[in-house]
Parts: C-alpha cells; structure tokens; sequence
C-alpha cells in the first residue's frame, strides 16, 4: 500500500540538499560540472560503439548486435536512473564509486569480450552462445552505470545553485549530448585507427575514472569524510593501475589470442582499419590459410575445388574481358587467367590489405600464381556496388565473377540485393554469364534460394548448382563452421538459361568434371526452396 504523504513546496530541496561547500565560485562549480558531464557524455558513448563493432567483428551480424547492444543498454540505462534515486542523499560518494566501476567495466569490456571468443569461442555445446551472453551482460552492466549518472549529476549541479529543474535539464542534457557527438566521433576516427579496440576502450576508461574522479575529490572533497575520500582515491588509482597494466600487455595478449583463434603457426597479423588479417602455414609443406577478421577466407586444403566451381563454369563461352569482384586474394584471378583468349581481368577489391598482402606474401604469391605480376590484370580497391554505379560506359564483360563474402555477412548484404544485380546486368555483354557465390547450402536453404529469386527478379535467367567440400573446408560462412560443408554457386546470363558445362577448350580442372556438374545441378535442385521474394537494398531478406 502506498503511504499518503505531503508534497514538498514547489522548488524546495530535500533536507539533505543543502549548498555544498565549495573551493570555488559557483559559476565555475557548474561549469566543472557540466565539463565533467560532457566527457562522460563521450566516454559512455565510446563503450556502446565498442560494444557494438567487437560484437560484429566476432558474429558477423551487425544490425542485430547494434540492435541487441542498444536496445540493452538503453533499456538499463533506465533502469539504472530509477536505481539512482535511493543514492541521491549520497550523491557525490556514489557519483565517485560509480563512476570508477564504470570505467573498469568499460575498459576492460573489448579486452575480456575477445579473450572469451578466443579462448572460448569453438567449445559448442552449452557454451556455443557464451560469447554472445557475455556481450549482452555487458552491455546490462554498462547502461546501468551510464543511466544512473543522471540523477547523481543533477542533484550535483542543484546542489552548487538550485536552478528550477527545466533549466538544470536543458544544461544537462546539452552537455550530455555535445559529448555523446565528440565520442561517437571520436570512436571511428580517432581511437580506432590510432589506437585499436582493445587500447582504445582503456583509454576511455582511463579518462572516465579521471574525470570522475577529480570533480568528486577536488569540487565536492566537503561532501565527504576523510575516510571515504581515502577509499575512493584508492579505488581510482586501483583501477587507472589496472587499465594501465592491461595497455603494456596488450600486444602480448593480441599475439596469445591470435595463436588461440588461428594456432600457432600466424606468419603474418595486421590491422587494416577495423579489419584484421592474418595469414597461418604456407611453409615446410604446412597448408596455407588466410582469415580476415577472424573467419577462414582461404583454406589451402580446399581452395581450388572453391575456386574451379566458381570459375571454371562462367568461362564456358567468350571470355575476352572478365570482371571479378572480391577476391583480393587473386585466386579466382588465377582460375580466370587459365583459359586462353583472357585479355583483360579487372578485378575490384573492398580491401586493400588483402591485395597487397596477395602481392607480397610469397606463400600466397605463389598460391595465386602471381597474378598481380600478369599485365592483363587490373587492380581498383572500391566498393564492388559503388564501382558498377558510378563506372563511366565503356565495353561490357563478357564474365563476371562475385567472389564475395557469405550474404549473410551485414555488410555483403548489399552486393546480394536485386539492386546490385541490375548493375551486373547492365555491365554484361548480351551473351555474358555472371556468377555469384550464395552460401552454403545444406544449413542455409533459404539464403541460397533467395540469391536465385533475386537473380531472377534482376531479369536474369539462372542456374543454380551446389559443390560439396571436404569436413574441413573452408569456413567462408562465419557462424556455420560445424555444418556440412557444401558451396553453393548461382551461374546466370541475361539471355537463354546458362548451360552448367565447362569450355571444351580450356582447361581441364582438378576436382570438376562434366558429370560432376550434372550431379552439382541436381543436388541444389533437390534443395529448392520456393515462393521467396527478392532481396533489396531496403528489404533485404538474408
């Protein structure tokens, strides 16, 4: 039963609310306040994008990791406001405690968020969605924190000069929201190409204990008896110790979680923006593998039964100028450059490190028969949809090739839409056949039959066939690692349906045959699935 009680007078302070005694003017009282406010602001900001790009770094899916990370946290960070009003008689103590928390947890969330998926990441069973939950708890954690600051700041900032509580707001909330656009700025632009996730994320926190802090010791040290001035010294300087520990070993933690994630043998690591490459074996007879941001991209064991069923098909015709989008890693170049009568491939890569590295490694050089050294070959880093937009009228192509990361990656999305598949259409020679790389089709039925309805929707006439691949194949799809491994391939043309054959003159492939592709054909028709709508830029359906 809810007690009857008396309101208190309109603009009257609760009874322990009085003014706080100051080291300084009030005006500069509220301006260390609001200072304080704004670079929490950033701070709370900075730890919600972190969140949000680990998580699609370690899934894959970013709309439903950014959707999963905010919904969360917002609806803690109300939680946590509620939560924050039985402090409010505590006000600067608990703003101080709160705030060393909340730069722990939020410094340490990338670091222990990774070594999770490292370490943890292959267990199956109970645990095959650990990660996940994990990223969920922090994100509780974290808005908790963030939502409580609020109340604790605004009875601060009242108790220097009350103010009626529209004007408080109104101060409050634009020092909040000038900082929320400084961190998200920040983030992309500053931390992460300077400094990484894992640095990036201490740092922060770092500044977040700092800033909290100072306001509590030096502007309200009055509130507070010497012993709890002691403490929350200590506990700032315990964590500025701990996240400045972290930082010295991060380079040693990096190089420890790489060897869990890709073994032992990684020759070469780098971070290309917020993308990492690393290449595994390639020497003393060791297979070859090259990952990019974690998921398996090339697997020595099997990449050239990947490689002919995607090319090998799509040349069975004329196949003067060619188009191949992806593959940076010049191994569906190599298959191109097999056939006789190739004058020209123009290959368009998203990354240019995976290029570069595809030049320069002499493993992965060699794999890919040095394709980068062949004159015919020309090289652009864009973005596949972005170059068939804007490229200027020229000769059209007689094949094009997607070689392009599963559709169900967020950010392939676009390159599997019906949109993006007109731009091929128009960029074919009326007799030229465009291949696509749709997925595994065993555990993703649906995503592979939605590739071929959106192919036809692009007026296109298809054919669709499925290859197996070894048990240990190649992990193209992230997410599906413990499924059968099977490819699937969409071939298409604009005229007549394409004939599923190879070039009579060309090549005779290692792992293809003409009857294998007869057997190819009628295994993804055993699979069809239909009534599915077109994927598009604004409904796609992967």
């Amino acid at each position: 039963m809810i007690e009857p009680h008396a309101p208190a007078p309109p603009g009257a302070p609760p009874p322990w609310a009085g003014p706080a005694p100051l080291p300084v003017r009030p005006g500069v009282g509220r301006f260390l306040v609001l200072a304080c406010v704004f670079v929490c602001a950033a701070c709370g900001l900075v730890y919600e994008l972190e969140l949000v790009a680990l998580a699609s770094y370690l899934t894959g899916d970013s709309v439903t990791q950014a959707s999963v990370v905010l919904s969360v946290m917002v609806f803690a960070m109300g939680i946590g406001s509620l939560a924050a009003k039985r402090l409010r008689r505590l006000a600067a103590a608990a703003f101080g405690a709160l705030e060393a928390l909340l730069a722990l947890v939020g410094g340490c969330s990338a670091m222990t968020l990774y070594a999770v998926f490292a370490w943890t990441g292959d267990w199956g069973g109970l645990w095959a969605s650990g990660p996940r939950w994990l990223l969920v708890a922090f994100s509780l954690a974290i808005g908790l924190l963030i939502g409580a600051e609020v109340p604790l700041l605004m009875e601060l900032i009242q108790r220097i000069r009350r103010q009626d509580a529209g004007g408080a707001v109104a101060d409050l909330f634009a020092a909040d929201y000038v900082g929320a656009l400084v961190g998200g700025l920040a983030f992309p632009f500053l931390l992460l190409p300077l400094l990484g996730q894992l640095t990036g994320a201490m740092l922060t926190g770092a500044v977040n204990a700092v800033a909290g802090g100072a306001l509590v010791l030096g502007l309200f040290r009055g509130d507070l008896t010497r012993r709890a001035r002691r403490l929350l010294l200590a506990a700032n300087l315990a964590v500025l110790g701990v996240l400045a520990t972290a930082t010295v070993l991060v380079d040693d933690f990096e190089r420890a979680a790489r060897e869990a994630v890709y073994g032992q043998d990684v020759r070469v690591a780098l971070d290309a923006g917020v993308r990492e490459v690393a290449l595994t074996g390639g020497t003393d007879g060791r297979p070859l593998d090259l990952y990019v941001d974690g998921r398996l991209r090339v697997g020595g064991r099997d990449e050239d039964r990947y490689h002919e069923a995607l090319v090998h098909p799509a040349m069975n015709g004329p196949h003067a100028r060619v188009l191949v989008l992806g593959g940076g890693d010049g191994l569906a170049a190599r298959e191109v450059l097999s056939h006789s009568g190739v004058r020209r491939v123009d290959l368009v890569a998203l990354d240019p490190a995976v290029v570069d590295l595809a030049r320069r490694d002499p493993a992965l050089s060699r794999l890919n028969g040095h394709v980068y050294g062949d004159a015919r070959v020309h090289v652009s880093t864009a973005d596949a949809f972005r170059r068939l937009r804007t490229q200027a009228p020229g000769p059209s192509y007689d094949v094009v090739i997607a070689d392009l990361p599963d559709p169900g990656v967020t950010a392939s999305t676009k390159l599997y839409s019906q949109e993006f598949y007109g731009l091929v259409r128009r960029a074919l020679a009326p007799d030229g056949r465009f291949v696509v790389h749709a997925g595994p089709v065993s555990s993703r039925p649906r995503v592979f039959w939605t590739v071929d309805a959106t192919l036809r929707a692009a007026g296109l006439r298809t054919t669709p066939y499925r290859v197996r691949g070894p048990d240990s194949g190649s992990g193209r799809t992230p997410g599906v690692s413990r499924a059968p491994r099977d490819w699937g391939f969409v071939l298409a043309s604009r005229g007549r349906r394409p004939a599923l054959a190879l070039d009579p003159r060309g090549p005779r492939p290692a792992t293809l045959t003409a009857e294998s592709l007869r057997a190819a054909r009628r295994a993804a028709q055993a699979t069809r699935v239909g009534g599915l709508a077109a994927s598009t830029l604004v409904h796609p359906r992967y």
